[in-house]
């Protein structure tokens, strides 16, 4: 095996090695990182997170991104549980979270792609809507006593867990559409170079509204998750959870230029973040140390981004220029 092709596996599957040589140091720092409670409990944790991953990675990749979902995520799940509570259907609470989360994010693809609003704005702007939202409809008090509710984030199906069977799910759902489906192709398309995929007869703005629907309905989901497994609807719930989605698919590979990102990429990306916080809950570290440490991976994980473009660029015009 030459050299080159060497190179070319090691690019592809370090965040794999990445997260083995993770796994492995986190074993020998605590004895009780592999054991089965503590993997089930990293893997219930991540469920949230990589939901949220998943659509911050299918934005990203057609460049755009969503600074709403931790807000959205607290309005579609109090309203959820609030359903439940009043009607006794989970069906028809899941199904008010869905709805919830379709309709603002139907509202950022309008500010994105009708007015032209940068996504950064945009979904910050939602960000602080939705939270606020959530807060006036329950007074800003959480709301108790869930009952069978709670089986979406903390009952099993068997000996697994029903939030990981979510994730499973909708993890195996979002890799074929990335990688069998023209939607997915076309979503790299858009965030690699808008103007071409005009020019190649890709309807952009409706795979822009396509990709926030389908943000919408991930976040609606996180939501009942997250309020299911807390046992509670927390109007002030889930803040800062957009950051660790994004930080999930950028350490996964995801580039924020956009058209580059991979579903089992992101979702390593997850582990590696959702390891990192279990390994520092056991060994005790203070949080707001942990912050620090999260903040310090989120810029090493852009500068690498675009110190990688910027010698893949250099290469590109050393070949043409001979």
């Amino acid at each position: 095996m030459n050299v080159k092709k060497t190179n070319q596996i090691m690019e592809k599957y370090s965040i794999f090695i990445v997260l083995l040589i993770m796994i492995i140091l986190c074993s020998i720092l605590n004895k009780n990182f592999l054991s089965t409670n503590n993997i089930s409990n990293i893997m219930k944790q991540l469920a949230v997170a990589t939901i949220l991953a998943y659509g911050e990675m299918l934005l990203i990749i057609s460049g755009m991104l969503d600074l709403s979902s931790g807000a959205v995520l607290a309005l579609a799940g109090v309203l959820s549980v609030s359903t439940y509570k009043s009607s006794g259907s989970l069906l028809l609470a899941l199904l008010v979270a869905l709805t919830i989360g379709v309709v603002c994010n139907l509202v950022n693809a309008l500010m994105v792609t009708n007015f032209k609003t940068p996504p950064f704005i945009a979904t910050l702007a939602m960000q602080t809507v939705a939270r606020g939202i959530a807060l006036l409809y329950t007074k800003g008090q959480n709301i108790l006593q869930l009952d069978q509710y709670v089986v979406f984030g903390q009952g099993t199906i068997g000996p697994v867990p029903v939030s990981i069977i979510f994730m499973a799910v909708i993890t195996v759902v979002i890799w074929y559409i990335m990688k069998h489906t023209r939607f997915g192709r076309s979503l790299y398309a858009i965030g690699g170079n808008e103007e071409a995929a005009v020019a190649s007869g890709i309807n952009v703005m409706k795979n822009k509204y396509i990709v926030f629907v389908i943000n919408g309905l991930l976040v609606g989901i996180a939501g009942v998750l997250f309020m299911s497994r807390v046992n509670a609807g927390l109007p002030n719930g889930a803040v800062g959870y957009e950051m660790e989605g994004l930080t999930a698919a950028i350490v996964g590979g995801t580039s924020f230029s956009g058209g580059v990102g991979t579903t089992m990429g992101t979702l390593a990306g997850a582990f590696i973040i959702g390891c990192l916080n279990n390994i520092m809950n056991l060994a005790g570290v203070d949080s707001y140390v942990q912050q620090i440490v999260k903040g310090v991976i989120i810029a090493l994980a852009v500068i690498w981004d675009i110190q990688s473009k910027s010698k893949k660029s250099t290469k590109v015009i050393l070949v043409e220029s001979k």
